[in-house]
C-alpha cells in the first residue's frame, strides 16, 4: 500500500521552491490526503486519530499547568488549589488535564481491543504492534507519576505503596526504589523527580507515537476482514473518506469528554485525593487511578510463595508480566486468519477476556481480603491463559469461516445482505 511514486504537484513557484528544500507539503499530501486506506474501515479505526488529539490536549494543558505548579511538598497541594480557584480558566485547564488522562486511557484500551479483535498485530505488522505497546508503557509511567503531583492523600500513599514494591526485585530493587524516591521515603526529592519526569515523558511519547504512525504508513492499515489489499478497488483516498469518518468519531468522543469536564469534573478522581497528603494518616483503602485497577488486582492476587519467589516479588512479576505479555502477542497467536469476524471460537474467548479485564478492574477497587482475593486469582489466571494457552492452541484446532477473496467482495456481500434485510 505504501509503494509507488508521489502524486504531489506544486502549483505555484513558492510551493516548488519550498518542496525542493523541505518537502513538508509533499509529506502531508502523500501521508494524509491521497494515502490509500482499505475501503471497509469502520468507526473502531477512528481511535488512532482520537488518541492523537488527546495527546496534544494533554501536552498543551500540562505545559500551562506546569507554569503555575509548585513541586514542593509544602506548596504542591495549595498550588493545585490555587490553579483551580485563582488562575484564569485554571479550573478548566485542570479538569481538561485530569479527565483527559482518563479518556486517554479509555481510547487506548479500545484501540488495543480493536487490534486484538481484528488481528492488527499479525505479519507484517509485528513491529507496529510492539511500538503501540511501548506507547502504552510510556503512557502508564507518565500517568502514575502525574498522579503523585497533586500531593493529596491517595497521591502520597499510592506512591508509597507502588514504589515500595520495587524493593522486592532482587539485587537492584533497593537501588531502583532509592533512585525513584531520592531518599528512603516519599518526600520532597520524590516530588521534584516526578515533576521533571512527568514533564519530559510526554515528549518522549510524541517520539514513539511518531514512529508508530511511520510504521503504520510503511506496512499499511489493517481492516475488519484481515485481508490484504489486492487491487486499487480495495482502497480509497485517506481524504475525504477516512478523515470524515475520523472527524465524526472525534466529535462524538469529545462530546462525552466535554460532559465530564464541565458536569462531572471530579467523578473519576478518588475523594481522598482532595485532602492534603498526611504521612501519619493511612487511608482505609489505598487504590490507584481507575485505569490501573486491573493491574493492581493482578499485583494483589499473588498471595502465595512459589519456590524462592515470595508473594511480594511474585505480585510484582505478575503485574509487569501482564504488560510484557502484550509485546509477545504477534508470536503467541498461531492462527493464519487475522480477523475475529471469521473466527467464532476466538471471538467468544476474546469477549470473555474483555469481560474478565473489566472484572479485574472492579476487583482492584475492592479490599484485598476474603472472596475478593480468590476471584482476583481466578481472573488473573484467565488473563494470562488467554495469551499463553488460548491464542497458541486455538489457532491449531479452530476451523475459521471461509474468507472473502478480496476487501471489495466483502464490502459488496455486506451491502447485499443489508439490502436484502431491508426488503
Amino acid at each position: 500500500m505504501s509503494e509507488g511514486h508521489s502524486t504531489y504537484k506544486p502549483k505555484t513557484g513558492i510551493e516548488r521552491w519550498f518542496d525542493a528544500r523541505l518537502p513538508l507539503p509533499r509529506l502531508v499530501h502523500d501521508s494524509f490526503i491521497v494515502y490509500p486506506v482499505p475501503r471497509n474501515l469502520n468507526y473502531a479505526y477512528t481511535f488512532g486519530g482520537i488518541l492523537t488529539i488527546m495527546l496534544a490536549s494533554q501536552i498543551i494543558t500540562g505545559v500551562v499547568l506546569a507554569m503555575h505548579y509548585a513541586p514542593d511538598t509544602g506548596l504542591a497541594f495549595n498550588s493545585v488549589e490555587k490553579i483551580t480557584r485563582d488562575v484564569n480558566s485554571g479550573w478548566l485547564l485542570r479538569s481538561l488535564h485530569a479527565n483527559g488522562a482518563s479518556f486517554f486511557f479509555i481510547a487506548v484500551y479500545i484501540h488495543i481491543c480493536r487490534g486484538l479483535y481484528y488481528g492488527s498485530y499479525k505479519s507484517p505488522r509485528e513491529f507496529l504492534w510492539v511500538l503501540g505497546c511501548t506507547n502504552l508503557l510510556v503512557m502508564m509511567a507518565t500517568a502514575f507519576i502525574g498522579y503523585v503531583l497533586p500531593w493529596g492523600q491517595m497521591s502520597f500513599w499510592g506512591a508509597t505503596v507502588i514504589t515500595g514494591f520495587f524493593s522486592a526485585i532482587p539485587l537492584v530493587g533497593d537501588w531502583l526504589q532509592h533512585l525513584l524516591l531520592g531518599g528512603f521515603a516519599v518526600s520532597n526529592p520524590t516530588l521534584n523527580r516526578f515533576f521533571a519526569l512527568h514533564y519530559l515523558l510526554p515528549f518522549l511519547l510524541v517520539g514513539t507515537v511518531t514512529l508508530h504512525i511511520w510504521a503504520l504508513h510503511v506496512v499499511g492499515q489493517n481492516n475488519p476482514t484481515g485481508i490484504e489489499v489486492k487491487s486499487k478497488t480495495d482502497v480509497v483516498d485517506f481524504t475525504p473518506y477516512a478523515t470524515v469518518k475520523d472527524a465524526v468519531g472525534i466529535i462524538v468522543f469529545v462530546f462525552f469528554f466535554a460532559y465530564f469536564v464541565f458536569y462531572l469534573p471530579n467523578f473519576l478522581g478518588h475523594p481522598d485525593n482532595y485532602t492534603v497528603a498526611n504521612p501519619l494518616k493511612t487511608p482505609a483503602h489505598i487504590v490507584p487511578e481507575w485505569y490501573f485497577l486491573p493491574f493492581y488486582a493482578i499485583l494483589r492476587a499473588i498471595t502465595f510463595n512459589v519456590g524462592p519467589i515470595d508473594s511480594k516479588l511474585g505480585g510484582v512479576l505478575a503485574m509487569f508480566s501482564s504488560i510484557a505479555v502484550l509485546f509477545l502477542v504477534p508470536w503467541l497467536d498461531s492462527s493464519k486468519v487475522r480477523s475475529a469476524v471469521y473466527r467464532p471460537w476466538y471471538r467468544l474467548f476474546f469477549w470473555m477476556f474483555v469481560a474478565n479485564a473489566l472484572f479485574l478492574g472492579w476487583l482492584g477497587s475492592q479490599p484485598a481480603e476474603g472472596a475478593y482475593v480468590t476471584m482476583s486469582q481466578v481472573a488473573t489466571l484467565y488473563y494470562f491463559a488467554f495469551f499463553i494457552i488460548v491464542m497458541p492452541l486455538l489457532g491449531l484446532i479452530e476451523t475459521p469461516r471461509p474468507l472473502p477473496h478480496s476487501i471489495t467482495e466483502a464490502v459488496l456481500e455486506k451491502n447485499a445482505a443489508r439490502s436484502k434485510a431491508e426488503e
